[in-house]
């Protein structure tokens, strides 16, 4: 499976994004890849009233992906948004496939941490989404979601090989550390492998300096045994990895985390408060 990994830096402007997608796409079909993955917010970066742009799956936005990726004949994984029941709206992740409709997964676990609320105006997913991309299993994740290994080992229980983990991570003391940690942890706990792409870090220092997660960059690729393949710097970039996602089947027999799992019942934390 060949794996593009689209680092870039998202603006207020939709349609600016999207003419960003139809370039890296591009870029990636042409070098042979399957799957392309954008980040988190590629459809708008975070900073900036969300609900305004929020569209469904088969608005334009979404269909305009799609299209792209029949003509191009590649799958493309990309951060959007999209109108909530309740009024709110979904941190949803895109995935557009050749010959087939739309599908989504909405962020299960909201950022409600290091002063910023994202549940204040995003509603939470509540299902973990696995699907076929080029033969093989892929699961997707988002973002914060990267912090609860259950999340990942619940993708691999249901087939996953690949996860993509689309990204906007939050500036700040020790974060590139702990990004880069939790992708490989991830890769350990799952045997899968992880693509973590992230926003890069913005030009502009009065995005950076903003309280919204607005990216870092640092997108890094691992494998199931949790060795890094590919490691980004900051700045924008997109690049083509080959991958074989049958060494799963390989990393579940030599390091059985997923067949040693045991179930275990949750403290009744009352008792020890």
């Amino acid at each position: 499976m060949r794996l593009a990994m689209a680092q870039i830096s998202s603006t207020a402007d939709p349609e600016e994004n999207l003419a960003t997608v139809v370039d890296r796409t591009r870029f990636a079909a042409a070098r042979g890849a399957d799957l392309v993955v954008f980040p988190e917010a590629t459809m708008c970066r975070f900073g900036v009233p969300l609900g305004e742009v929020a569209q469904p799956l088969d608005g334009p936005w979404a269909s305009r992906v799609a299209a792209l990726a029949d003509e191009e004949q590649i799958a493309v994984i990309a951060g959007m948004f999209t109108p909530a029941p309740d009024g709110r709206i979904a941190n949803t992740v895109l995935v557009a496939r050749p010959g087939r409709a739309p599908e989504g997964y909405d962020k299960i676990h909201l950022f409600d941490a290091f002063g910023f609320r994202e549940s204040a105006t995003i509603a939470p997913g509540g299902e973990p989404f696995v699907t076929e991309i080029a033969g093989h299993s892929v699961g997707v994740a988002t973002c914060y979601d990267i912090r609860f290994p259950a999340l990942f080992t619940e993708l691999a229980h249901r087939g996953a090989q690949v996860i993509a983990v689309p990204t906007s991570w939050g500036a700040g003391p020790g974060k590139i550390d702990q990004w880069q940690t939790l992708a490989t942890a991830r890769a350990l706990d799952s045997t899968c492998f992880v693509a973590a792409v992230g926003q890069a870090l913005p030009d502009d220092p009065g995005i950076r300096g903003s309280s919204a997660p607005t990216g870092i960059g640092h997108s890094r690729l691992s494998d199931p045994f949790g060795s890094v393949i590919a490691d980004y710097d900051s700045a924008a970039r997109t690049d083509v990895h080959d991958i074989d996602p049958a060494l799963t089947d390989k990393a579940r027999s030599a390091l059985a985390v997923l067949a040693n799992e045991r179930e275990f019942r949750r403290l009744d934390r009352t008792r020890h408060s």
